[in-house]
């Protein structure tokens, strides 16, 4: 089926992200800058090369993830004009929690994680704390506009997407501050290595739940977004969703 609309923008964010946690891990594992089985994914972005390739890709996807939740900003803000479903209101905070969620995206993608730590590890509790946030509240927009043609079963995915990364969120962020060890290598004997584990598995689980929601905008994404430039007049809105 060929994309219509704006399909290509979440197609091309769950593309861009799953190819940096995929890509950067391979490239990491080959010489064994980092452990097989469950690293925190910034640890495949420690070492060069794979810490050259994690920034950049993961800078290009927080610039995707922005063009993304900005569209289906403007998608729910014409449906809000047409048939009052949501209010204008939430779907404006969503928009700044999806965009914060980025900018912590970013700040991961600039500070490694053995150089600057606490701003690293400040920019990933960001994004995931409001990423998390940002699906629960799409989720609740979605039943208030599941009458416009909306699957039940996208509603459905989307509610057991967000409640899984809501539920292995809190022991990602937990086990996480439990970890005082920076180490990228652990042969399982270290005290902390349980704790480790149990958040590096949790973080991956996040993470990709974070990702695989934006596929399910593709339906949504059927539509056209065109700039609208008017000179002389004030007030105009520059975006528009035909």
């Amino acid at each position: 089926m060929p994309l219509q609309g704006m399909c290509v923008l979440p197609m091309l964010l769950v593309v861009s992200s799953s190819s940096t946690f995929v890509i950067n891990y391979i490239i990491a594992v080959v010489p064994r800058h980092i452990d097989v089985i469950f690293p925190y994914i910034s640890d495949a972005g420690t070492i060069p090369p794979e810490s050259c390739i994690f920034g950049l890709m993961l800078s290009l996807t927080s610039v995707t993830g922005v063009a993304t939740i900005y569209a289906h900003y403007k998608f729910i803000e014409r449906l809000a004009e047409k048939q009052a479903l949501v209010r204008p209101l939430v779907n404006q905070i969503a928009l700044g929690v999806g965009l914060v969620s980025c900018f912590g995206m970013f700040v991961v993608a600039t500070f490694q994680e053995t150089i600057q730590r606490s701003v690293h590890n400040f920019g990933a509790i960001l994004h995931f704390l409001t990423g998390v946030i940002y699906l629960i509240m799409q989720t609740c927009i979605s039943y208030q506009t599941q009458c416009c043609g909306l699957s039940k079963a996208i509603c459905w995915t989307r509610v057991f997407l967000a409640s899984v990364a809501f539920l292995t969120l809190i022991p990602t962020l937990v086990c996480a501050l439990l970890v005082e060890s920076t180490q990228l290598r652990w042969t399982g004997d270290e005290q902390e290595y349980g704790v480790h584990l149990a958040s590096a598995v949790c973080e991956w689980t996040v993470a990709f739940t974070l990702v695989f929601y934006f596929f399910t905008y593709i339906e949504e994404f059927k539509v056209s977004l065109g700039l609208k430039v008017n000179w002389g007049q004030e007030n105009v809105p520059l975006w528009s969703v035909v």
